[in-house]
C-alpha cells in the first residue's frame, strides 16, 4: 500500500514528481498561483489552486497523510518576546502548516526554503521554525540541511545548477523521553560520492541530453555588449598577458587613484570602498587601452546602460567571454566558466551560454529542475514558465535528501513510518529513469 503526502504551496509539482516516484499517493495539493495550479493538474492530474489559509485554520480541511512536504514561503515572525512557539508564527503561512501539523500528526515533515533562511538576519525565524516542530513532538535538529543539485554526479540525477536551499526534516518520535532528544543533523552540503562539481560539462550534461524546441536567441544591442566585453576580455588576457582580476569591474568607476576623495570612501562601506580603489588601480595600470575602447564601443552613451557597464568575471583562465556561460543582472555582467548554471530564478534574466549565443531554452530550465522528459508546460506565455520554475524544487535534491533521511533516521522511522521508510530505501539512487515513466 503506498504512503501519502500532502504537496503544500505545490508551485508546479517538484516535490510531487520525487515523492509520487518513491511510491508516494498524492491526498492534497495547494498552490495559490492559479497559472502553476493550472500546470500541475495537467501534469499530475491533480487540482491543486487553493488557499491554505483557507483550508488549515481553526479547522484543518487537509486529509490525514503520512508525509508533509511544503516549498514554504518564510514570513518575518515577531520579536516582540511576548509570544512563544504556535502563538508567535500566527499571521504568518508558516503557522497554518503547523495547524496541519498539530491536527494530522503526519510520520514525517520535510520543509524546503532559500538559503537565506539560516542567515543572520532570520536567525529568529529559524530558531521558532525548530521550537515550534519539536512542541509538536518531532525531533528536528536545529543543525541546517543545505544542498544542491550540482553536488550529485549525474548518475544520481544531479543537474549542472547551484542551487543551495535549506531542508528541514522533521520525524514524528513520540517516546521522545527529554527535550534534549532531538536529531542528529543531515550533513548535506558537499558533493556526493567523490564527485567533483568541476567536472559538469554543458555540452555533455545539458545540450546533448534536451532537443530544445526554441531557441531564445539574443537581441542586437546583447550582443553588441558581449562583444565589446569580450574584446576587453581578450586584449587584457591576451595582448598584455594579464589574468582578469576577480573584482568587479565598474566602468563607471574608472578614475585614476589621485582623483579618488578619501573623505568620500571614508563614507562608504569598506567593500566598496575597496572595490573603487581596486578599480582606480586597474584603470591606472590599463588607461591607454580603456581610454582607447570605451570610446571605440561608445561605452559612456545610451547605447550602455549602467548595469552593462559592469562585469562580473568568475570564468578564471578562461580566454573569451563568448566562451563563459553569462548571466545579465541588475547589478552587471556575471561571467562564469560554462561548467555549471547559476541558480534559476523566478524572473526571465537566464543564463547565456555563450558558444550558442543563446539563452537556456524551457525544456534545458526543466531539465535543470530534474522535471521529467514529458512534462508540458502547454501554450503558456514564457515569463510564466521560467517565473514557475524558478519557484521550483530541484527534483533529485529532494530525492536525495528522502534517502539520506531514511539512513539517518532509520531507527524513528521503523518504528513511527515502516510504510514511508520501506517505499524511500526501496527505491532506485536516481530519480530520472523513474519518474519518466510515471
Amino acid at each position: 500500500m503506498a504512503f501519502t503526502f500532502v504537496d503544500l504551496f505545490a508551485g508546479i509539482g517538484g516535490f510531487h514528481a520525487a515523492l509520487s516516484g518513491m511510491g508516494g499517493k498524492c491526498v492534497y495539493a495547494v498552490e495559490n498561483d492559479k497559472n502553476a495550479a493550472e500546470i500541475y493538474q495537467k501534469n499530475w492530474g491533480i487540482e491543486a489552486f487553493g488557499d491554505i489559509t483557507q483550508d488549515a485554520n481553526e479547522k484543518v480541511k487537509v486529509p490525514p497523510h503520512d508525509v508533509l512536504v511544503a516549498g514554504f514561503p518564510c514570513q518575518p515572525f515577531s520579536k516582540s518576546g511576548d509570544q512563544k512557539g504556535m502563538n508567535e508564527t500566527r499571521g504568518t503561512l508558516f503557522w497554518n502548516i503547523l495547524k496541519i501539523v498539530e491536527k494530522r500528526k503526519p510520520s514525517l515533515i520535510l520543509l524546503e526554503n532559500v538559503r537565506n533562511l539560516v542567515g543572520p538576519r532570520h536567525q529568529h525565524e529559524w530558531k521558532i521554525i525548530i521550537k515550534s516542530l519539536r512542541e509538536q513532538g518531532y525531533s528536528v535538529s536545529d543543525k541546517p540541511s543545505i544542498f544542491s543539485p550540482h553536488l550529485l554526479p549525474p548518475d544520481l540525477g544531479g543537474r549542472p545548477q547551484v542551487r543551495e536551499r535549506v531542508f528541514i526534516a522533521a520525524v514524528k518520535n513520540p517516546k521522545r523521553k527529554t527535550k534534549s532528544d532531538f536529531i542528529k543533523p543531515l550533513l548535506l552540503n558537499k558533493p556526493v560520492l567523490g564527485w567533483d562539481p568541476n567536472n559538469w560539462n554543458l555540452d555533455k550534461h545539458l545540450l546533448s541530453v534536451v532537443q530544445t524546441k526554441k531557441f531564445n536567441k539574443l537581441t542586437e544591442l546583447e550582443i553588441y555588449w558581449i562583444n565589446a566585453w569580450n574584446e576587453f576580455v581578450i586584449e587584457i588576457t591576451n595582448s598584455r598577458k594579464q589574468r582578469l582580476p576577480g573584482f568587479p569591474l565598474w566602468g563607471d568607476d574608472w578614475i585614476l587613484p589621485k582623483n579618488l576623495n578619501q573623505k568620500e570612501l571614508d563614507k562608504l562601506p569598506e567593500w566598496k570602498s575597496d572595490f573603487l580603489i581596486k578599480n582606480s588601480n586597474f584603470y591606472k595600470e590599463n588607461k591607454k587601452f580603456i581610454d582607447q575602447w570605451t570610446k571605440k564601443w561608445n561605452f559612456y552613451t545610451d547605447k550602455f546602460p549602467p548595469s552593462r557597464r559592469k562585469l562580473e568575471w568568475q570564468a578564471q583562465d578562461t580566454k573569451d567571454l563568448w566562451s563563459t556561460v553569462m548571466h545579465f543582472r541588475p547589478s552587471g555582467i556575471r561571467a562564469k566558466r560554462a561548467t555549471y548554471l547559476p541558480t534559476l530564478v523566478a524572473i526571465t534574466q537566464t543564463s547565456i551560454i555563450g558558444k550558442k549565443k543563446r539563452r537556456i531554452s524551457i525544456e534545458e530550465a526543466a531539465h535543470l529542475q530534474g522535471l521529467p522528459t514529458w512534462f508540458s508546460f502547454e501554450n503558456q506565455k514564457e515569463s510564466a514558465t521560467f517565473k514557475q520554475l524558478g519557484n521550483g524544487v530541484n527534483v533529485a535534491a529532494v530525492w536525495y535528501v528522502l534517502k539520506q533521511i531514511s539512513s539517518t533516521y532509520n531507527q524513528i522511522l521503523n518504528e513511527t513510518a515502516p510504510k514511508v521508510l520501506k517505499s524511500i530505501t526501496s527505491a532506485p539512487d536516481s530519480p530520472d529513469e523513474i519518474i519518466n515513466k510515471l
